[in-house]
């Protein structure tokens, strides 16, 4: 008998130590199924909710059927929202109609434009069609031109076509006048011209004129002559001149005895000169 109320007494405090754990995880489970619930997902067990919980759920519900109608998104029910709710989403839709309107965007729809703003609307697509033409996008319309714009329009495409043309772009030289063609030719032997005498690599010399020749050569003599100074591979030693090469390889044996005196840079001791080494020599040293 005793031995039995021992079991029992045990069995007792067992299930008195297993209570706290499973309360826990019934709690948990119902904060779990509670968070399902407010975020609409399908694993929301409603029945488990209490009546306060119930009413939390509801209320989240409406919010976010809310933000999906003020966002445009399918899943809108529009007999859910409060006449205020309502009235504050088509103000919101009719702006922002208006904004796409004003910005040309597809979005927009005339048709739900005031007379004002339809009005607006119109004379912005107008002027935004005018400068389309005139910076030739492909957006403009042509057909919608006054004949006035029309004459503005083809003006301004003739000027940028000749600016094109001057600037050694991609033009149309046939829409061109024969002053405007020579002034092209003009505008792009000169860049040609500048281009040989500076070095750059779209000159062509055919093209040069004898007094533009012999600028060029003088200006590449001059670009050598620096290369060399400075020891730069790009130097050609077989264009220099006499007296050029002279004055370089003076100041290459400066250079050098320099370099040896000082200790400092490189240093090449067998094109000294015999005064020269020995002034290089430590104190001290003299002939053994």
């Amino acid at each position: 008998m005793n031995v039995s109320l021992r079991k029992y007494g045990w069995w007792q405090v067992a299930c008195l130590s297993l209570w706290p754990i499973l309360l826990f995880a019934q709690s948990s489970d119902l904060a779990q199924n509670l968070a399902d619930c407010q975020n609409g997902w399908e694993s929301c067990d409603r029945s488990r909710l209490s009546q306060s919980e119930s009413a939390d759920v509801a209320r989240s519900e409406h919010r976010r059927n809310v933000a999906n109608c003020r966002n445009g998104y399918d899943s809108c029910d529009r007999s859910k929202l409060t006449d205020p709710e309502a009235i504050a989403l088509a103000v919101a839709a009719h702006q922002q109609n208006v904004s796409d309107c004003k910005n040309s965007m597809n979005s927009c729809d005339p048709s739900r434009l005031t007379q004002s703003e339809a009005r607006e609307w119109s004379i912005a697509e107008q002027r935004r069609n005018l400068a389309d033409c005139q910076d030739g996008f492909g957006a403009c319309d042509r057909s919608k031109l006054t004949p006035s714009e029309l004459r503005d329009v083809t003006l301004a495409l003739h000027r940028r076509n000749l600016s094109d043309c001057e600037s050694g772009w991609t033009c149309d030289r046939s829409t061109l006048t024969p002053s405007e063609s020579a002034q092209a030719s003009a505008a792009e032997h000169q860049r040609n011209a500048e281009n040989c005498e500076e070095g750059r690599e779209d000159c062509d010399h055919s093209k040069l004129t004898p007094s533009e020749s012999g600028q060029t050569a003088l200006a590449e003599h001059q670009r050598n002559l620096l290369a060399c100074r400075n020891g730069q591979e790009t130097c050609d030693y077989s264009t220099l001149t006499p007296q050029e090469a002279k004055a370089l390889a003076t100041a290459e044996q400066k250079r050098n005895y320099t370099a040896c005196l000082s200790g400092e840079g490189y240093c090449d001791p067998s094109r000294l000169s015999l005064e020269e080494t020995h002034s290089t020599r430590p104190k001290g040293d003299g002939p053994q």
